[in-house]
């Protein structure tokens, strides 16, 4: 049975600073667009709690979702906000994505106290990232550097960085600037050097699939062409099984009229092994024609060989 719109909304969100910038962005848009109340019911997350072992080791960014969708099935909460590169691919049956917003910047930021950009890093220089993605492509770049995992919210991986514990570290530029720490990035990386991850920098609001008033709320915020991107970027991680034990890059440009879409696969497993890299552009109207995109690249991947790789990362640590 469909849910009528509330009086009132409360939003789920993680406690991180970030986190709650973006929740009070989305409530101050729903305030201002539809003069309603909301308020916000801050959660920590089993990601948030575990911190000494990477996701992949412990259940993936799914860990960053699941509190906030039992908020959403037990009536705590209407709808939850997420960093779109944290949500699952395929939400659980009852739950869906009823809105993706502008995108702020999708590309990584390079942040050191020291040092200007990659290249001016000395050899052996340790750089902090927990992303596999990141591994891999700073693995491509500057396979003398030593890289380190590093775990926490934003302010607590600048903290480390501050500390000394890393010569630089690689974030999101989105949060970076959501939260006034733009002057931080040293530099962003251009996407040609290190492929952002599918949903980079985009916010999605999950809501119950039965919140059907709701749902139809939302749908005013839709940013067309960014949700069009993220679907072909989540459709090739969809596709080959993506999740955060997967050095998988996928980001997707508008460019003349056609969206243009990047992937970049690495092993994971072997540092060395090339990385596999494809592009396809085509005009792209509907939300399945972009997902089919997203499929079309996935294929592409696998024709490049793309197979080993996966049953490697299938197949965990010897």
């Amino acid at each position: 049975m469909s849910r009528p719109l509330p009086d009132s909304l409360t939003i789920a969100t993680r406690e991180s600073r970030l986190a709650l910038w973006q929740a009070e962005h989305v409530r101050d848009l729903l305030q201002s667009r539809f003069g309603l109340t909301v308020s916000l019911l801050g959660m920590t997350t089993r990601g948030d709690q575990i911190l000494d072992r990477a996701l992949s080791k412990v259940g993936g960014k799914g860990l960053f979702v699941k509190e906030l969708e039992t908020a959403l099935e037990e009536g705590q909460a209407h709808l939850a906000v997420h960093s779109l590169k944290d949500v699952p691919m395929d939400l659980p049956d009852g739950f869906e994505l009823a809105a993706v917003l502008e995108r702020e910047d999708p590309r990584d930021a390079f942040v050191s106290n020291k040092f200007a950009t990659l290249a001016d890093l000395p050899q052996g220089a340790r750089v902090g990232t927990s992303s596999l993605r990141r591994v891999v492509q700073l693995g491509a770049l500057r396979p003398d550097l030593t890289i380190e995992p590093l775990r926490g919210n934003l302010d607590t991986r600048l903290r480390k960085l501050d500390e000394g514990h890393y010569d630089a570290i690689v974030l999101a530029a989105a949060g970076l600037k959501r939260l006034g720490l733009a002057e931080r990035i040293r530099t962003v990386f251009d996407p040609a050097q290190m492929l952002p991850c599918a949903g980079q920098g985009a916010l999605g609001l999950e809501v119950r699939a039965d919140a059907t008033a709701l749902r139809e709320r939302l749908a005013a915020l839709v940013h067309r062409p960014t949700l069009l991107a993220v679907q072909a970027e989540r459709g090739v991680s969809r596709a080959l099984g993506g999740s955060c034990s997967m050095p998988l890059a996928a980001h997707a440009v508008w460019n003349g009229g056609e969206l243009e879409l990047r992937a970049t696969l690495g092993h994971g497993l072997q540092p060395l092994a090339p990385l596999l890299k494809t592009v396809v552009r085509q005009k792209v109207a509907t939300e399945a024609e972009a997902r089919a995109m997203g499929e079309r690249v996935a294929a592409e991947l696998h024709t490049l060989g793309a197979a080993p790789y996966l049953d490697a990362l299938a197949a965990g640590p010897a």
